[in-house]
Formats: structure tokens, sequence, C-alpha cells
């Protein structure tokens, strides 16, 4: 296991450096800078201009930018936020934890409530129940994040927003004055909106992949043994089926992670979430370079790390991948 480990922490370096690398180049290659808002402005001097893009080592060549880039994160030094006048570092502690819980609750209920629609959709398939849970799948599917999270503000958020708060993470102005428990429900009561719209989402994808392996599980051998038996068709599907159609369904929980960060940018953005999603949206519209790049990283060991834990879970759902280990 140590060195399986080893072999795929290796492979995630690589993965980060190759992104890293991609990505600086592409922004990198784009009209402006970082500066440029404010070195057209007419009330800055040239000599003012000249000195900042030294300072920021904006005025080398793009080769040796990249030379200095890696040096400063090879020594954890992420660079400094242009637009939020903070370290790199900084801003994604502040961030990427607001991510985490919002991806964890939104990750575990998509799964849960995922799972739960195919298994009552494969228990009658083609019954007005499987139509019914089939076709709101889809329509969930299809729709784009930003939209349905509006959707939601508009229809949940305004008409309860006693109960719904519309945007933030906390009470501006009250969260500090809470007790331990008060702030708790606080953060709560932020987080169940945007967690429901990202939920909404990507339950209709696992529960479609699902419904697919069930399916494709449902005639085999031991589950027609069972249903000889007598074996209620319910306790077949939960305790024979589910186990074996699972192994897609892990495929994809490897996917979920960047697929919810790729859905919380859109999301963060429209519920005003303090989070990565927010972050990055912000610093493509000021050309925050480094923030934008420390933001592309985290993402690509995202993926990265939920192509391991997809493998982890193989080996433990499948015992043969076990015994070959």
């Amino acid at each position: 296991m140590a060195g399986y480990l080893l072999r795929r922490l290796g492979q995630v370096l690589i993965v980060v450096a190759l992104v890293a690398t991609i990505v600086f180049f592409l922004i990198h290659l784009a009209p402006g800078d970082p500066l440029s808002s404010a070195v057209e402005n007419p009330n800055v001097t040239e000599a003012v201009r000249v000195h900042w893009r030294h300072a920021y080592g904006l005025d080398r060549s793009i080769p040796e930018q990249y030379v200095m880039y890696l040096a400063s994160v090879a020594r954890g030094d992420f660079g400094w936020s242009f637009s939020l006048q903070r370290p790199v570092i900084d801003v994604l502690k502040d961030a990427l934890p607001n991510t985490l819980l919002l991806m964890t609750i939104a990750l575990a209920a998509s799964f849960s409530l995922g799972i739960l629609l195919a298994v009552a959709q494969v228990t009658k398939p083609g019954s007005a129940r499987d139509r019914i849970i089939g076709g709101a799948s889809l329509l969930f599917f299809s729709m784009p994040e930003f939209w349905l999270a509006t959707m939601v503000i508009v229809l949940v958020a305004y008409p309860f927003r006693v109960f719904f708060p519309i945007g933030g993470m906390t009470e501006v102005g009250i969260y500090d004055s809470l007790s331990p428990g008060g702030r708790f429900l606080d953060v709560a009561r932020h987080t169940i909106l945007p967690a429901f719209t990202l939920t909404l989402v990507f339950s209709a994808v696992v529960a479609r992949y699902q419904r697919a392996a069930l399916l494709d599980t449902l005639p085999s051998d031991y589950v027609r043994t069972a249903r000889a038996k007598g074996v209620p068709e319910r306790s077949i599907v939960l305790h024979h089926a589910l186990r074996n159609a699972l192994l897609p369904v892990i495929t994809l929980f490897g996917l979920a992670f960047p697929m919810l960060l790729t859905g919380a940018v859109f999301v963060e953005k429209v519920f005003s979430w303090p989070g990565m999603g927010l972050v990055i949206v912000n610093s493509i519209d000021s050309r925050d370079y480094p923030l934008l790049m420390a933001a592309v990283m985290i993402g690509s060991v995202l993926v990265a790390v939920g192509s391991l834990m997809a493998d982890l879970l193989y080996h433990i759902v499948d015992p043969r991948l076990r015994d070959e280990r």
C-alpha cells in the first residue's frame, strides 16, 4: 500500500506541474496584466508605472516569469494577490475551507439521494414512478448551475428570506456576537440553499448512472437465483445487486470533486459564498495571475485526490482487486 500511495503521489505532482505550466502560459498570453487598470489611469506617472512593473516582475519575458514563479512556489510562496492586496496563501486559507464545507455536504447528499432515487426506479422499472424520477433527473441534469441557483433564490430565498438568507456565509454584523451554537446555526442557514442547488444538479447525475448500472446487474445469475428463492425484489436490489452496481458510480465519485468545484464556481458567485468559486471568478475579472494560478492548482489537486479515492473505494467494494493487490 505504501508503494502504491507513493506512486500515486508522484503522478499527482506531475499532473499539478503540467496543469500549472499550461495555465501559466495561457493566462500570460492573454492581453493585459494585473496592473492594466492602474497603469491606464492618467493620474499614474510613467515612472510609477515602470516601478510597479519592475517590482512585480511583469517587465520580464514570459519564460523568466515562469522560472521565477516556479522558484517561489517551491519555497511555499504563491505570490501576492493584486486584487485583494493580500498574500495568496492567506486568501486560500480563508476560501478553501468554505468550499470544502459546501462540497462535502453536497457530495454526501448527492450520492445518498442519487442512489436512493435509482433504487426506487429499478424496483419497478417502466412504471410511472420510474418515468417521473427519470424525467426529473434529466431536467435537473440539463439545467445550468447559475440559472438553477438564480431560480432557487427567486423561488425560495426571497419568499422565505427569514429562514433562508439570500447570500453570504454568515449574517454580517451579528455573527461575531452569537454564541457557538448560534454561530453554527447561522452558518447552517446560509449553507442550505447553495448546498441544495449543487445537490439537485449532481444527484440527478448519480441517479442516472446508478440506475443504468443496476439494470445491467439485475439480469445476473445470482439475482435470478435470489428471485427463485422468493426473496423480495427490494431486498434483491438493496442486498444483492447494489453492491456490484456501485463500481461505475465509484468512478463518478472520483470525478465529483472537480465537477462540484466547477459547479461551485457559479453557485458561489450567485450566492456570494466566500469560497474558491468566488475567488476564481474575481481573479479572472481582475487578471490576478498569482491567485488564479493557485486556484487552478487547487483544482488539479482535487482531481488527483478524487481519482485516488475512487481507486481506494474500488479495492474496498471489489474483493477481487484486494486479492490482486
